[in-house]
């Protein structure tokens, strides 16, 4: 068989390594690539299974080695994993020791008593769901989604530790966890033998709260950093320069009217100036900016296109910036109040 005999089989590019730059996750063994394609918005069953097939074969075509997802990521909740398990057997099979696929349970996933939070009767039943949904032996990475004020944390990291033991997943991280829990959940890990890999907060220059500790608690325990929401959920685009689109997420109601103020408005279009006088869209400054730490391992972006990935993803052509830039950045990235998870940040009981 041949690819010229059946055209639509899907064989990767050649060259997919050659522009990619990865970092390794903390002090762990584990690279991941300078940006990762997240699955949250785009790979439900409102969106065509052939973009979505078009989007991550683009994306691994460029060195995108890990998709990230959650249980709960659709619509329906769920769907995202079983489209993209569908993809990861019709495409990706002969890749799959090539890719990080990393899933997620914390959220709200279903009704009763065992459909959310942080125990683990929810974490290891999600991650067998998710298994399944996948169509997967494994998962690369699995995080607990956010932090349960209702179950000790000693509970939640044990849980962790026994979906490493079991074989269901090879590294586990946190997200939205605060510094202070942050670091009491290594500590837990630690002595548990599983340490932590990875930690997924959210964090853009309109999003700044991690710089308050976060990532110094990530690298003083070893943890690496993926960012989510680097484009501030779409603001830190050039869609919201002139009004509001219909199609966006704000104009489709899906995000608050009270993130898009007039101060917020002068903002971006201030940004954007110095993301054209990099060469650069302001999308693509955004991503950079978020990459210019040391202790951020990738920034995670979601893509409804090809075209928007391939956007984002030249991001990487320009890393750098000049001590000028950063000041007159510094001048408009402050925090606008769109941290919507800055609630789940919040310590979790302990036993302790």
């Amino acid at each position: 068989m041949t690819t010229a005999e059946f055209p639509d089989v899907y064989r990767a590019a050649d060259d997919r390594y050659a522009t990619m730059p990865y970092r390794r996750s903390g002090t762990s063994g584990l690279q991941l690539p300078a940006i990762t394609l997240g699955l949250w918005h785009n790979f439900g069953d409102d969106r065509p299974l052939d973009t979505q097939r078009a989007i991550l074969r683009r994306a691994f075509d460029r060195g995108v080695t890990h998709f990230d997802l959650a249980n709960n990521y659709g619509p329906p909740p769920g769907a995202a994993e079983e489209n993209v398990g569908r993809l990861l057997a019709s495409d990706f099979r002969p890749y799959r020791d090539e890719l990080v696929i990393s899933s997620k349970a914390g959220w709200r996933m279903q009704d009763g008593p065992y459909g959310f939070g942080g125990s683990r009767k929810y974490l290891v039943a999600s991650c067998d769901a998710s298994l399944r949904r996948l169509g997967l032996d494994y998962v690369d990475i699995f995080y607990h989604h956010r932090p349960d004020p209702q179950t000790p944390v000693e509970e939640t990291v044990a849980a962790l530790d026994h979906l490493v033991r079991s074989g269901r997943a090879l590294y586990v991280g946190i997200s939205s966890y605060s510094p202070e829990l942050t670091r009491r959940a290594t500590v837990v890990a630690q002595d548990l033998g599983t340490p932590l890999t990875i930690h997924q907060p959210s964090y853009s220059m309109f999003n700044r709260w991690v710089e308050d500790g976060l990532l110094a608690a990530c690298a003083d325990e070893g943890l690496g950093v993926i960012a989510f929401s680097a484009l501030a959920q779409g603001l830190l685009t050039g869609k919201y320069l002139d009004g509001v689109p219909e199609g966006s997420r704000l104009g489709a109601g899906k995000m608050s009217e009270s993130f898009l103020t007039d101060e917020t408005v002068e903002a971006v279009r201030a940004l954007n100036t110095i993301a054209e006088a990099r060469g650069q869209s302001l999308a693509q400054m955004a991503i950079a900016w978020v990459l210019r730490r040391p202790e951020v391992t990738s920034a995670l972006i979601g893509a409804s296109s090809v075209a928007q990935l391939d956007d984002s993803l030249d991001a990487l052509d320009n890393l750098d910036f000049t001590d000028a830039e950063l000041a007159e950045i510094d001048r408009w990235a402050v925090d606008r109040g769109i941290n919507q998870w800055a609630g789940a940040t919040e310590s979790t009981g302990s036993t302790a």
